[in-house]
């Protein structure tokens, strides 16, 4: 059997899709060939991107969705049909994290916010759940896809003050496993489900944990480059290679995987 890493014509819908790591993923899918359909909640940020995958030659569009309503991704899956016909890809990019719901000096566990702990839940869990339902369906009938959730060095080990995120990020990778037997068991062996775990990235949802205002490193930010081998956080287009792989036939026995891109983070115990 030929390895083949090909993913040209596929047609690849991206959640979150207007944010930085899939906002790179949405570039690295087009300039492979894939058709790229951007989803975001703020479909201007969505826009700018696929106006850029354009203007390089590539094949996109941008939706307005809410992952936490049905009826927009409904609406969604309605736009890209009628584009482009079916859904090969899902990736399941929208998340983040809410500082209300991580503890710290002025944030104690004990008055830490209800809502902002539930709403971090949602992004991130629910989110994936309700988009894989309406996306998901789509592959069902077709028997055929590929469906990539994010998750987190916080699903091997919950990390210091992320209670939610951690919590969150721990129930994508559990779900990407129980997803990838669901499918497999009861619709089709040709749906495979995989989650990528990035390691530290300097974002605006966690600057604010990792470095200071004049750009150094908080300790928590210290603590991290200590423990990650590589010595340095991670950019966003390196999360694409893998993505890139498990889309395509070369990983086409690769199922219910979470594939940590982390900088050797996971492997290294800090002694």
């Amino acid at each position: 059997m030929a390895v083949n890493f090909d993913i040209s014509g596929k047609i690849a819908v991206l959640t979150g899709a207007g944010g930085i790591i899939c906002g790179a993923m949405s570039r690295e899918f087009a300039k492979k060939g894939a058709k790229v359909a951007l989803l975001d909640l703020f479909p201007e940020k969505a826009q700018a991107i696929a106006d850029e995958i354009v203007r390089q030659g590539g094949d996109a569009i941008a939706i307005e969705a809410d992952v936490l309503n049905r009826e927009s991704l409904e609406t969604a899956r309605e736009v890209v049909i009628k584009r482009y016909g079916r859904v090969d890809i899902l990736v399941n990019g929208a998340g983040g994290n809410k500082k209300e719901a991580t503890t710290g000096p002025s944030n104690s566990f004990f008055t830490l916010d209800q809502e902002a702990f539930k709403w971090v839940f949602d992004l991130n869990v629910t989110g994936a759940v309700l988009t894989t339902q309406v996306f998901g369906e789509l592959m069902a009938e077709q028997g055929h896809g590929n469906v990539i959730n994010i998750a987190s060095m916080a699903s091997y080990l919950p990390l210091t003050n992320t209670l939610a995120y951690s919590g969150a990020k721990s129930a994508v990778a559990n779900f990407t496993q129980w997803m990838a037997t669901h499918f497999n068991q009861n619709y089709s062996r040709d749906i495979r489900v995989n989650a990528i775990a990035p390691g530290f990235l300097l974002t605006e949802q966690n600057r604010y944990l990792l470095q200071q205002e004049d750009g150094s490193p908080t300790l928590r930010g210290e603590k991290v480059l200590a423990k990650t081998p590589m010595g340095r956080y991670g950019e966003p287009e390196e999360m694409a290679g893998a993505v890139i792989w498990l889309c395509s036939d070369a990983a086409s026995f690769v199922n219910g995987a979470v594939i940590p891109i982390d900088g050797g983070f996971s492997a290294y115990w800090g002694v």
